[in-house]
């Protein structure tokens, strides 16, 4: 079953910036879908937006036991996330402001990285400067072929920054380089090559379909087993291989805590000696 709610309240009678929908898949937990609204202005980021998407980040994060992946997209087909908001931007008199409305931008990538769930970004269109660095903070990210990628901060007087140091576990340093120094957009089949997105897909549709397998198959995991998965990644980013090591084997012992492990692999074997009686025939 389908729930539809506005992310944000509304203020001054405008629309919320950021809608959600929460698709209830009975024992399967809920898969929350989050889309930016504004496609008439490319989905860009200005500070109510990005209060509005950090805050549902946080109350979906609140709900960890029954959440079970996040897919992030932008209305419309012409954008994913254009970025943030130049006019607010130019708007800026000093460094103070200037701070706040930055550290806003990485508080809204950080809500979606410190998500217990998996978040796969569905791209379509544009996704630029800090629509890239959204994306770059998603666990997956899944690209129509017409996607376009950019960091051009640099064009417009400011360093790329942020989650843009993200980037170069993605993409390497010499691509990342490229991208901040020169400022350039790439097209989809290159942000693949590169390793910045899991898959392009031809149309729409096909984008929908890829998206929906990987929810399907996170959902067909352990939700315990997907968690402690996500967070061992994160904790990976950070930690020297002999402490990320050690971090797995702790979490591998914490499965035990719980009856997913035993249940799960219980589930498998019984399947697995179906299979063998019924190909013995």
């Amino acid at each position: 079953m389908d729930t539809h709610a506005p992310a944000a309240a509304a203020t001054n009678a405008e629309p919320p910036p950021v809608l959600l929908r929460l698709d209830d898949r009975g024992g399967g937990g809920i898969v929350a879908y989050v889309t930016v609204d504004n496609p008439r202005k490319l989905n860009t980021l200005n500070s109510r937006t990005m209060a509005a998407l950090a805050e549902t980040f946080d109350r979906l994060a609140a709900d960890e036991k029954r959440l079970r992946a996040v897919v992030l997209s932008g209305a419309g087909d012409r954008a994913f996330i254009g970025g943030a908001d130049i006019g607010e931007m130019a708007a800026i008199e000093e460094p103070g402001a200037a701070r706040a409305f930055i550290t806003l931008i990485h508080r809204t990538c950080d809500a979606m990285r410190r998500m217990p769930a998996p978040v796969i970004a569905r791209i379509q269109g544009y996704a630029l400067g800090a629509g890239m660095e959204v994306a770059a903070a998603c666990d997956l990210r899944i690209a129509a072929a017409g996607a376009r990628f950019g960091m051009p901060e640099v064009r417009l007087g400011i360093p790329s920054v942020v989650e843009a140091a993200l980037l170069p576990m993605l993409i390497g340093w010499g691509r990342t380089r490229d991208l901040l120094l020169c400022g350039e957009t790439i097209d989809a089949a290159e942000a693949a090559r590169i390793g910045f997105v899991e898959e392009v897909a031809p149309t729409a549709a096909a984008l929908d379909e890829a998206v929906e397998r990987r929810v399907a198959a996170i959902v067909a995991s352990g939700p315990r087993a997907i968690r402690a998965q996500k967070a061992l990644i994160r904790a990976w980013e950070d930690l020297p291989v002999d402490q990320a090591v050690q971090r797995g084997i702790d979490a591998f012992a914490a499965s035990w805590e719980s009856d997913e492990p035993k249940r799960m692999m219980a589930e498998f074997l019984a399947a697995r000696r179906q299979r063998r009686r019924a190909d013995r025939g």
